[in-house]
């Protein structure tokens, strides 16, 4: 066998230790990378917890969980983690790229956001487009060349598949009637202004 070959199947680094002070690095690492949640922030220090005490036997579970709690209400309470800043970009991030608002409200329940907050964040919208659902329908027609933006020769024989479309990605049948059977790109316009 070659040398080469070996040398590049190396047994994965066992994780360091949890302390308290390592747990609060990663979280702040963590979120000077990425945009998160208070829930989906405990998520990711709990697995690397759980990781860890795959290696370390004396460390200490309920301990762990308690510094992760600590953590989390300190940068609640500081303002680093605003679940609502964090929902309301999310959601504008999501409806510019053409997200129903059904998909909107499922992918922030997946980051652990309450009911109440996700429903601020919608209602949020609105400031950037008066029919939110009908500008992502629109935004996800354009994106994904349906309707009145695809092929004028393949949009009689495709339609039933651009409905289908844009149902799986969380439109209501008479949403994706309406931008589907629209007659032109300059009549999808006009309905959003």
């Amino acid at each position: 066998m070659d040398k080469r070959k070996l040398k590049s199947k190396k047994e994965p680094r066992p994780p360091r230790k949890i302390t308290e002070q390592r747990l609060a690095n990663i979280a702040l690492h963590h979120m000077d990378r990425y945009a998160s949640s208070a829930e989906n922030l405990r998520r990711v220090l709990q697995r690397r917890v759980f990781k860890a005490s795959l290696f370390h036997e004396d460390l200490d579970a309920d301990e762990a969980k308690g510094w992760i709690d600590e953590l989390i209400v300190r940068y609640v309470e500081s303002g680093v983690l605003n679940d609502l800043a964090y929902a309301e970009t999310r959601a504008r991030s999501l409806l510019a790229r053409g997200s129903s608002g059904r998909l909107i409200r499922m992918k922030l329940m997946e980051k652990g956001i309450e009911d109440t907050i996700i429903d601020k964040a919608l209602a949020a919208l609105t400031l950037d487009a008066p029919d939110p659902e009908l500008f992502a329908a629109i935004k996800l027609a354009r994106r994904r060349k349906l309707g009145p933006f695809c092929d004028p020769a393949k949009r009689a024989e495709n339609r039933d598949k651009h409905l289908g479309a844009m149902a799986r990605s969380g439109f209501s049948y008479d949403m994706a009637e309406r931008v589907i059977n629209a007659t032109d790109v300059d009549t999808l316009e006009n309905m959003i202004r």
